[in-house]
């Protein structure tokens, strides 16, 4: 190992953020540099634990004692190699994740653990610096052909996984733009979008094709690509939002995160038409409903507005601020976590329950709620209760619900190719990833529900094999780590 002693010589060290006052007047990633001195000192944390668990706690199986190591040795391009092994997508994830693999960490266990995330983002932001990462053909061509739909971390993973294998890969977005997510979900303070250009610009050298404003299921029909390819993979992803089925839901001024944040990411791309009205918190009163990371975005975007008042209110409880006997290690623990928007306005109010929306001509002006406590009746089931006397009203001239997602949506494409859904409305398919019906394979969020981007970048990357098995007989892909 890099340092057998390192975990005792040096404290865990991230990146500082930029000063508050400074990062809320623009749209610019939040972190500072951090000194290729000091990531090093990070890696040499890294122990010789004997049994590297947070090989498990990545559902990528990254092997990370050993890029750690390469690290801390100067290796940085072979540090990258281990690091491509398994995960496509590096930057993406040391940006985005939240880390399973380091509440994982043995030395996570009574210290900091190592700060596993930071260092896998800085190996892939040097590989890119040092002109290391370059576009991959493949060895020969097979002459089949693959429809991927949708262009998320899913998509973008099997679709390279695919093309590395020799097939023709189509990608179909029906945004105007490749990324899914990642372009108009993830708010450009976490991650700017010349990141994602990057790696589509590779894929695109690679030989991969990207067709944009194609919205499967209603451009193209589903018969339509099924005469068109050989296999279709379907990585739409989760896209219907989780509602909230109160009194007022109807009036102007409630929108779903997703109706709000990517009108802000195509205004600092410069692609949103300015002749269109954009919902903007400018000089208003808003209510976040929803404890999550895209409530978390819809702060920080809502902050940057010039928003006059924030509210961000969870039903839930407030997690514990560490570990408790429900959350062992190395388990990922749900403990209360500040993120950069959060250092920027923490307003969170947790177990408020939203009894009504109340307005004006037509528009929310005002929301009532309550208090409630969690309780666990006798068969252990968690249920709510009301607070006496704890109902209360604020105004609210914009609310937000950022409530989670419950399932792709139904209509269009899956009706069409009429594949089969599980209980929970996600598509059913094997370990193979195959679908109910013959050579339409599903991955990522649509598969297994609303999850991390390392999962579906896991999910991409293991469909991959499973397309190129039905195609061909064999494959010569890796396994992904949660399969290894």
């Amino acid at each position: 190992m890099a340092d057998p002693q390192g975990f005792l010589k040096y404290g865990r060290e991230l990146p500082t953020r930029r000063p508050i006052a400074e990062r809320i007047k623009d749209w610019i990633e939040v972190y500072e540099e951090f000194p290729d001195a000091k990531i090093k000192a990070q890696a040499a944390r890294c122990m010789d634990c004997g049994i590297p668990f947070c090989h498990k706690g990545c559902p990528l199986g990254n092997i990370i004692p050993d890029w750690n190591d390469l690290v801390y040795r100067g290796r940085w391009q072979d540090a990258l190699a281990e690091l491509h092994a398994t995960n496509n997508f590096p930057e993406f994830t040391g940006k985005l994740c939240p880390a399973p693999c380091e509440s994982a960490c043995v030395l996570g266990i009574n210290q900091d653990p190592v700060t596993i995330k930071r260092i896998e983002e800085t190996i892939a932001m040097r590989g890119w610096a040092e002109g290391w990462i370059v576009p991959e053909l493949p060895r020969q061509r097979t002459g089949k052909t693959v429809a991927v739909i949708g262009s998320g971390p899913a998509g973008l993973a099997v679709a390279q996984q695919l093309n590395r294998a020799g097939h023709f890969v189509t990608v179909f977005e029906r945004d105007d733009a490749i990324g899914g997510l990642l372009r108009y979900g993830i708010p450009d303070f976490k991650m700017e979008k010349w990141v994602l250009d990057r790696r589509i610009a590779q894929m695109e050298a690679e030989g991969v094709i990207f067709k944009v404003s194609v919205d499967a299921g209603v451009d193209v029909t589903g018969a339509e690509l099924q005469s068109q390819f050989d296999a279709i993979v379907i990585a739409v992803g989760s896209t219907v939002p989780r509602d909230l089925k109160v009194s007022g839901r109807e009036l102007d001024g409630i929108h779903f995160a997703m109706e709000y944040l990517p009108q802000q990411n195509k205004q600092v791309a410069g692609t949103w038409n300015p002749h269109n009205p954009q919902l903007t918190a400018e000089g208003k009163s808003v209510v976040i409903l929803g404890g999550g990371d895209t409530g978390a975005d819809c702060l920080g975007t809502a902050i940057r507005q010039g928003a006059k008042r924030i509210y961000q209110y969870e039903i839930l409880s407030r997690p514990p601020d560490s570990r408790d006997d429900t959350m062992p290690w190395p388990h990922y623990p749900m403990i209360f976590r500040v993120s950069s928007a959060h250092e920027e306005n923490d307003c969170r109010d947790y177990a408020i329950h939203t009894k009504s929306l109340n307005g004006t001509d037509g528009k929310v002006t005002h929301l009532t709620g309550v208090r409630v406590e969690w309780m666990c009746d006798s068969a252990g089931l968690r249920t709510m209760q009301e607070v006496p006397d704890s109902e209360f009203t604020i105004e609210a001239e914009m609310v937000l619900l950022a409530m989670g997602f419950v399932h792709p949506q139904r209509d269009g494409l899956l009706a069409q190719l009429g594949v089969e859904l599980d209980e929970r409305g996600n598509i059913r398919a094997d370990e193979t990833y195959a679908t109910s019906v013959p050579n339409v394979f599903a991955c990522g969020d649509a598969r297994r529900g609303q999850s991390l981007i390392v999962w579906a970048i896991m999910e991409g990357r293991e469909a991959a094999r499973g397309v190129d098995i039905a195609l061909t007989g064999a494959s010569t892909l890796p396994l992904a780590g949660a399969k290894r």
